[in-house]
């Protein structure tokens, strides 16, 4: 048994299944129950105790879940779906899937399009398990790996780099490098921020700024992330924060491309093929490619909203799990098929190639 599995055994001794067996063995039966699911006793230790063979033993806990005497419970805290996170990891093919209650709020298509704040919580927990010592956690702007850093409070030593620019359009909320320092701050590790804004007017604007120093240096720690955190975002105002950066001309001229998804300044129809490549060389942002070699890429997204482009993301193989909400799982598990796994396999839906860990 562990934190998130709990086994609870009852005995009935008046339950209508169980009046097939007699009261010696309805008693013997729950003695045994109690020993095995309870007290953690081995099936030969039962044996020797109440002068029986171990597949006297076997037997009699068999015939007590058949009769009803024993029944086991799973349970996980009530904000985890585990039926839907393991549904949802299977077809994907995703390393790790958990899928948290979405909130009572999110009930209609009209609100905000943020990812429920829960997820950050949860997705801390994740990183909390995912990341080793000596690793180097890569962090992606977006609103949920803010709340993730925020609710940080465990991290083995690690390195911990940025992995895209800032969101710079005036108002804008400017956490990402916060994020990193709180992860650093709580790992004990190193900070390689990026002071620079994630979209630049022009490609050589963006590869002047990746030329500087600072910048290059958190640039070369980019081929050594082993786990990384990312978001995902929809191509509508509010929910992408690229498509909030462009002009109307430019969005126009994306969305004729067929864009369905954001993730890291990365464009994706619906397919998960990457369209408007373009737009990159106007980034300051981890490339589709390194991204793709990570070991471990945590996508954060939830909310109704957000499930189509979360589809496509994940078809992408540039992710290996997920943490999202009820809302988007049940969207994900009924739409078409993903295709041959595509977050295991890492493949790239352009090349058709599989990308090796």
């Amino acid at each position: 048994m562990n934190s998130s599995e709990e086994s609870a055994v009852s005995a009935m001794s008046a339950g209508r299944s169980a009046l097939r067996m007699g009261p010696a063995e309805l008693v013997q039966a729950a003695a045994m129950a109690r020993r095995f699911y309870l007290e953690g006793k081995s099936k030969i230790q039962i044996a020797e105790e109440f002068g029986v063979s171990r597949f006297k033993v076997a037997r009699v806990l068999e015939t007590a879940l058949e009769c009803d005497l024993v029944r086991i419970e799973i349970r996980v805290p009530a904000e985890l779906d585990a039926e839907r996170s393991d549904a949802l990891r299977s077809r994907y093919g995703l390393r790790h899937a958990v899928v948290v209650e979405s909130p009572a709020e999110e009930v209609d298509l009209e609100g905000e399009g943020a990812d429920p704040e829960n997820l950050g919580a949860v997705a801390a927990d994740l990183l909390g398990e995912l990341v080793t010592e000596g690793d180097v956690l890569g962090l992606a702007w977006g609103r949920s790996t803010i709340h993730m850093a925020a609710a940080l409070h465990r991290l083995p030593p690690c390195t911990v780099v940025q992995l895209t620019g800032v969101y710079d359009a005036g108002t804008a909320e400017r956490g990402s490098v916060e994020a990193v320092r709180r992860a650093a701050q709580v790992s004990g590790g190193d900070a390689h921020p990026i002071y620079a804004p994630m979209l630049l007017p022009d490609p050589a604007t963006a590869a002047a700024l990746r030329s500087q120093t600072g910048i290059a240096r958190a640039f070369e720690y980019f081929d050594k992330v082993t786990v990384a955190a990312v978001s995902i975002g929809s191509w509508e105002p509010g929910i992408s924060t690229v498509h909030d950066m462009l002009t109307d001309e430019e969005r126009a001229h994306y969305a004729s491309l067929g864009v369905a998804a954001e993730m890291s300044a990365h464009l994706f129809d619906k397919q998960g093929r990457r369209v408007g490549r373009d737009l990159g060389e106007r980034c300051i942002t981890v490339e589709a490619e390194r991204l793709r070699r990570i070991p471990e890429v945590v996508a954060i997204a939830g909310g109704l909203r957000k499930a189509s482009a979360i589809g496509a993301v994940l078809r992408s193989g540039l992710v290996t799990s997920l943490v999202t909400d009820t809302s988007a799982a049940d969207y994900l598990l009924t739409e078409s098929e993903p295709g041959p796994r595509p977050a295991l396999e890492r493949a790239d839906p352009d090349s058709h190639e599989v990308s090796g860990r």
